[in-house]
């Protein structure tokens, strides 16, 4: 994302450092069908955010992808989600110890070498 499109942090939460819903880092994400006209209307870092949801990713590589802290992309996030425009994919992990994240993490980490 270009440098010139940062805004303060508390822009782009209202000043809110809290969600409504329990966003872990292991959370999915994804946007159930796109409205460009909605993205238009965004400040250009929700738009990008909102454009990089597109595709399914968890809530720590929307964070990195946009170049957002990982408490402002909660945010973010939860405000999308709360107008429908975002879905937050329920936990599919009973804690983040499980089996089958630490697994998903491997695999995801060995996509990367």
């Amino acid at each position: 994302m270009p440098t010139y499109w940062k805004v303060r942090p508390y822009v782009l939460t209202g000043g809110r450092t809290r969600t409504r819903q329990h966003l872990l880092v292991h959370t999915l994400v994804s946007v159930p069908y796109y409205d460009a006209v909605f993205a238009s209307g965004l400040l250009p870092e929700t738009r990008f955010l909102y454009e990089q949801a597109r595709r399914t990713r968890s809530v720590a590589e929307l964070s990195a992808v946009c170049g957002m802290s990982l408490g402002v992309t909660r945010v973010v996030v939860d405000d999308l989600a709360a107008t429908d425009r975002l879905r937050v994919h329920s936990d599919q992990y009973a804690s983040p110890f499980d089996y089958r994240l630490l697994e998903r993490l491997r695999d995801g980490l060995r996509q990367l070498v």
